[in-house]
């Protein structure tokens, strides 16, 4: 007998978007560990998911750990900053609009902020942003070459407050080893939270890396850092400011050593 009612393809798990981000696209090519990111559900709006089909194939990559990324080639000689945790993509498309010399590989797992960020680099002419799906340690380790980012930014990176969480906070000494890898020397480290304790564990483990320095103090130890200019001010920042929250800025540079 033949079925009547057929289940809908997304049931069947034929992905939405088929030219564009997998749902794990790693999959199980690499050791699973503890990650530092939540995936979020959420629903993609008709724009979004027109972008998502429309531009990946040209803008997106996913980071299935499986080759490396010629990032001269894929922004066509720009000097590259890595973006870890882009949300809906507003402050990224604005930094990118700022600064078309720099390029941006900007790095999350949230589908419709993945679109948001297509279709606002399209609506706004910029082609020095390139959207990344996956786990932004994947891509350090098994993707990038060394010396090949010329900054890093990690703004607003899920606190996990909860103390037997901790461990999942992706500013570690882990991290920040691997990171310093992938880092030309004279490349900045900026991070950005508004939850004071992750702050203060921040600033602890970066004083602390042989690999980093402070540029708040010529002897790298100095405080937090004044918010730059070219950091624009999210939504989600000021929602936080008008609770009474404090955002710290912690601005590190990468040294020769």
């Amino acid at each position: 007998m033949s079925d009547q009612n057929p289940t809908p393809a997304s049931r069947r798990g034929t992905p939405r978007f088929p030219d564009g981000p997998k749902p794990d696209p790693a999959g199980s090519h690499h050791e699973r560990r503890i990650r530092s990111f939540q995936p979020r559900r959420s629903r993609v709006t008709t724009s979004q998911g027109e972008a998502l089909e429309r531009l990946w194939p040209k803008w997106g990559l996913d980071i299935d750990g499986l080759h490396r990324i010629d990032l001269r080639e894929l922004f066509e000689g720009l000097p590259v900053t890595l973006e870890i945790g882009f949300g809906m993509g507003e402050a990224t498309a604005q930094m990118a609009a700022a600064d078309p010399e720099t390029g941006i590989l900007a790095v999350d797992v949230h589908t419709p902020g993945q679109g948001n960020l297509l279709g606002l680099a399209e609506k706004n002419g910029l082609t020095n942003v390139r959207v990344a799906n996956g786990d932004a340690i994947i891509l350090l380790r098994e993707m990038l070459h060394p010396a090949s980012l010329d900054g890093l930014r990690v703004y607003f990176p899920d606190p996990w407050p909860k103390k037997r969480h901790n461990k999942r906070r992706l500013i570690q000494p882990e991290f920040l080893t691997l990171a310093a890898t992938r880092l030309k020397p004279g490349a900045i480290v900026h991070c950005a939270t508004d939850w004071e304790e992750y702050a203060e564990q921040m600033l602890e483990v970066l004083t602390a890396h042989p690999d980093f320095e402070n540029t708040q103090s010529a002897d790298g130890t100095g405080g937090y850092a004044p918010r730059p200019a070219f950091r624009p001010l999210t939504r989600f920042e000021g929602q936080g400011l008008d609770k009474g929250h404090v955002v710290h800025d912690l601005l590190f540079r990468r040294t020769n050593s």
